[in-house]
């Protein structure tokens, strides 16, 4: 079962055990109760010891006491970039009398957020759902983060089948996506969570699937996870049968009633036009399992897309020039308006977006629309954390190109001699670099060689 040993499964096993409960319950109620309502500790103790209170604190069975854990531990992954924690055994759980066990503390956060995912409150789930998100944006690609991914993809799967609150489906979307960035290590395992993410948007029903109707929060998350995803997957790589209606459910979207839904599905089409081989994202509800090897067939493949093609840039143009109605927030307008001014100057003439921004005086640019989504993405999702992440976080780095003439090193770091250091650098971080690079070259290329294929004929 990969890091999580059976040693653990023996550990998390004797604690959940009554007995256990009533002797842990009233040591870490007293730790938590100290945590202020940020989730950081009143008393003096240090990084580690802190989250170790919180690790213990994960076995309760007082569903507040956990939350409250969850939300330090978040706290601390945001404050500071916690390697030493990912890569270091545990202190053994409550006390001396489990000092024989000592799983990898990784581990144990893992299995115990995951445990939160199965059996928690909404908020319980949304608070587990990031720390997990959190713990794979701080060990980097390599074998942790493909445990990460491997471990949580059947429990968030499942989470997502039960049709829970909104809250809850939000961050177990927002969890894979970033789960599956991380750890995902080719297009099979990356189209898979993909998968996953569709069928709560458009659930293929059967004999003993409920009717569900996702809000459009819910659709805008699942649009905006999957294009995150997709950012990764080279267009040739993808299952020609899978994702052949995309095109025309995203432009459906476009006429919807909520803007952030149509931001969402704007931008998934940009990207879908920016990476190409178009013919993978557009069908006509047939069945695409015989080849298109005829003259036939291809024309009107092509009559179907220009059409399509053409529907397309007209929703984008109105859009982009929208007056605005009674009642609307003007600022989700101005940002509608903005966003369809880009990609209309993309579909139109192949310009693509470029942004700049400042983390800590240093510039970080995008010039693409694969580099602008990921960069929402996971702006969106580190919050309060972002800045230090892309001042400290080597895959960061590695995604945006992006390096701090000074990086702020932790106290610990500071500490460290330089054969120590290495062992916090992923040992996959050369190749997960390299694979980052040559994405981003073929988005640039795709990009110049399908330009001519955006223009509408006047």
């Amino acid at each position: 079962m990969g890091i999580i040993e059976s040693s653990q499964k023996k550990f998390a096993t004797m604690l959940d055990s009554d007995d256990t409960d009533s002797m842990s319950s009233s040591t870490s109620s007293m730790r938590l109760d100290n945590m202020t309502e940020n989730g950081l500790s009143e008393v003096q103790v240090g990084k580690d010891d802190l989250l170790d209170q919180c690790l213990d604190a994960l076995y309760e069975k007082r569903g507040s006491t956990r939350e409250k854990a969850l939300a330090s531990i978040i706290e601390s992954f945001n404050s500071s970039l916690q390697n030493e924690f990912v890569e270091t055994k545990g202190k053994g759980g409550f006390g001396s009398i489990m000092s024989f066990v000592s799983p990898p503390r990784f581990a144990t956060l893992l299995q115990q957020c995951l445990n939160s995912i199965k059996k928690g409150s909404a908020k319980e789930v949304a608070l587990a759902s990031h720390a997990i998100g959190l713990l794979a944006v701080t060990v980097g690609p390599g074998e942790k983060a493909q445990e990460i991914l491997e471990e949580s993809l059947s429990p968030i799967s499942d989470a997502l089948r039960i049709r829970p609150e909104t809250s809850k489906i939000l961050s177990l979307l927002q969890c894979l996506a970033v789960i599956t960035f991380v750890g995902g290590e080719d297009p099979e395992q990356t189209e898979k969570s993909m998968h996953i993410m569709w069928q709560v948007a458009r659930p293929k029903l059967g004999a003993n699937v409920a009717a569900f109707k996702p809000s459009p929060a819910v659709i805008a998350m699942m649009v905006s996870s999957w294009s995150f995803l997709l950012t990764t997957v080279n267009g040739w790589a993808l299952n020609p049968k899978s994702w052949q209606e995309s095109i025309l459910y995203f432009s459906t979207l476009l006429d919807k009633d909520d803007r952030a839904l149509r931001i969402a599905a704007g931008e998934a089409l940009a990207l879908i036009f920016e990476i190409g081989n178009l013919d993978k994202f557009c069908g006509e509800n047939k069945d695409s399992s015989e080849p298109t090897i005829d003259e036939g067939k291809d024309s009107r493949k092509l009559m179907y897309l220009h059409g399509l093609r053409t529907k397309i840039l007209g929703q984008v143009r109105g859009l982009s020039a929208e007056a605005g109605g009674k009642g609307s927030a003007k600022k989700d307008l101005n940002s509608q308006r903005n966003t369809f001014r880009d990609i209309l100057d993309f579909l139109e003439d192949g310009y693509t977006p470029e942004t700049s921004m400042k983390i800590g005086g240093d510039p970080l640019n995008t010039s693409s629309w694969t580099q602008l989504i990921q960069l929402n993405f996971l702006k969106h999702f580190l919050g309060g954390g972002f800045v230090k992440h892309m001042q400290e976080n080597q895959f960061l780095h590695d995604v945006f190109g992006f390096t701090p003439k000074k990086k702020l090193l932790s106290g610990t770091e500071q500490r460290m001699s330089g054969s120590e250091k290495r062992m916090y650098k992923s040992p996959n971080s050369a190749l997960s670099k390299a694979r980052t690079q040559l994405l981003n070259k073929q988005r640039t290329l795709a990009q110049g060689r399908n330009a001519g294929h955006f223009a509408v004929d006047e």
